[in-house]
C-alpha cells in the first residue's frame, strides 16, 4: 500500500502527542504535526510508499490540527502509479484519540483497517 497524508496547515489547534510510541508527549500545531510526521517516514526509509502534504484534509472550523489518508495500491509491475484511493480515513477533530502519531502511518499502511478513531465527546452537529 502506498499512502498520502495530507495535514491542513491552516487549522488552529494543537494535539499533544507522542511521536512514536514510548516517546514523550509533544505538543503539536498542524505545521509542527506536518514536520513530525514527514521526519518519521524519512526515519523510517518510507518515502516511495508515503507522502505528506500540507493542504486541506477537511474539517474546516473544527480545532485541528485535521489530518486525511489516502491510502493507494501499489502499482503492478511495469505500469506506472494510479491515484485512485481504495481506502481513506479522516482524523478530523479525532487526533487526540490516537495513541502517538506513528499509529496513523502504522494503522494505514497494513492490509486490513484498523477501527476508526472516535470522535471527541461532546454535541453532535447533525440535526
Amino acid at each position: 500500500m502506498r499512502l498520502v497524508i495530507t495535514v491542513c496547515p491552516r487549522e488552529p489547534g494543537v494535539v499533544v502527542l507522542p511521536v512514536e510510541r514510548g516517546d514523550r508527549p509533544r505538543r503539536l500545531d498542524a505545521v509542527g504535526l506536518a514536520t513530525a510526521l514527514e521526519a518519521l517516514v524519512e526515519a523510517r526509509g518510507l518515502g516511495t510508499r508515503v507522502r505528506v502534504y500540507q493542504a486541506c484534509a477537511g474539517g474546516c472550523g473544527l480545532a485541528g490540527p485535521n489530518v486525511s489518508v489516502s491510502v493507494l495500491p501499489e502499482p503492478r509491475s511495469g505500469e506506472p502509479p494510479d491515484h485512485v484511493a481504495v481506502r481513506w480515513r479522516s482524523y478530523v477533530g479525532c487526533l487526540d484519540a490516537v495513541q502517538c502519531l506513528a499509529d496513523i502511518v502504522d494503522d494505514n499502511l497494513t492490509s486490513e483497517p484498523a477501527p476508526a478513531p472516535r470522535r471527541r465527546a461532546g454535541r453532535s452537529r447533525r440535526r
